[in-house]
């Protein structure tokens, strides 16, 4: 199983995913995590599973479709976020599965660790 790892380690509101990834590596030395970037070109696995910071929830939320996000304007090519990649992959049919374990941007680290590895646990047994 390989998971895509998104976060900004400059911003403070982007950087969990990134801050609570050493503890994930070593919990689940089985999975491949992969930190991508959302400007890059993804290889995309028959099942995507991603971890992001998501704006506007207060606990780990799983999301399995993009209808749930709203685009941030995009004004410039840096404007292009993961949403942006998503959208697009999904337009010309490359997305065939996703699961997206959406983390609120402020939630403490260690409820973060623990809450996103129950998570993976019940996905690694499906």
């Amino acid at each position: 199983m390989k998971i895509f790892v998104l976060g900004n380690p400059e911003m403070d509101s982007d950087s969990l995913p990134l801050k609570i990834l050493p503890r994930l590596k070593k919990e689940f030395p089985e999975i491949e995590f992969a930190v991508v970037d959302p400007n890059e070109e993804w290889e995309i696995p028959e099942n995507l599973v991603m971890i992001d910071t998501a704006e506007g929830i207060d606990k780990i939320t799983i999301f399995n479709d993009l209808s749930s996000f709203s685009a941030a304007p995009n004004v410039t090519m840096h404007d292009f976020d993961a949403y942006a990649n998503l959208q697009l992959l999904n337009k010309l049919g490359k997305l065939k599965k996703i699961t997206i374990i959406g983390i609120p941007p402020r939630l403490p680290k260690k409820e973060t660790e623990r809450s996103v590895s129950a998570t993976l646990q019940s996905l690694v047994k499906k």
